[in-house]
């Protein structure tokens, strides 16, 4: 099967020029074998001449033609290729959100924010992608709508999660919405059965004395 230059930006196919040019300088400087050591220093040299390689093919007009082309031949129906698309995907995801639980930790919001957008893009029905990308935005104010609207997807896919609806809840709450967040919170209740803290907020949002809680959550 033909090696997808694409999986190994991270891009979807449709990418223009200039997104694979930023995308491979984002990741030239991310990945450098200069910052590594040891047998990490190995992987990374590897790795980076998979980047080089895949940026070489794709910025070229005739050579990314063809890969495309070999993309469409090698991904003629039938059960094994469209296992093996589905583990390059899956491969591509547990990457993305790996970086983005490491830098959520070590509180770099920014970076985190990046590779879950990245992992939500690359499999758009992972609910925990969408689901730490919610959580990384409830950490900057000027990031809550985008919070409120990957919270609402991971809701939309998994709707019985508790922890998805707790999210949501706090995140409407916060944004003023109060009938949207006691429909999440009533959710979280009906999935998750009695929970102290969830009915607490509740009262306070439906007395309208709602203090703007913090958030507690972990990215999984």
């Amino acid at each position: 099967m033909a090696k997808n230059y694409y999986v190994v930006l991270g891009l979807g196919q449709g990418a223009s020029d200039r997104e694979i040019r930023d995308r491979f300088k984002k990741l030239a400087r991310e990945r450098h074998p200069d910052r590594f050591q040891g047998t990490e220093k190995a992987k990374a040299e590897r790795a980076f001449q998979d980047l080089t390689e895949a940026y070489n093919v794709l910025t070229d007009p005739e050579r990314r033609r063809l890969h495309d082309s070999d993309l469409a031949t090698s991904a003629a129906p039938s059960a094994a290729s469209a296992d093996r698309a589905s583990q390059d995907t899956n491969q591509a995801v547990r990457a993305y959100l790996a970086r983005g639980v490491q830098s959520y930790k070590a509180g770099q919001y920014k970076a985190a924010f990046e590779n879950f957008e990245r992992a939500c893009e690359i499999d758009p029905k992972s609910p925990q992608a969408w689901y730490n990308l919610a959580l990384t935005c409830s950490r900057r104010d000027a990031w809550l709508r985008n919070g409120i609207d990957a919270i609402e997807k991971a809701c939309e896919i998994e709707p019985m999660k508790v922890s998805y609806r707790k999210l949501a809840g706090r995140l409407c709450a916060r944004a003023g919405r109060t009938s949207r967040a006691e429909e999440h919170f009533k959710q979280a209740l009906a999935w998750g059965g009695s929970d102290s803290e969830v009915e607490q907020e509740l009262d306070e949002l439906r007395s309208g004395r709602s203090k703007g809680k913090g958030l507690f959550g972990k990215v999984i």
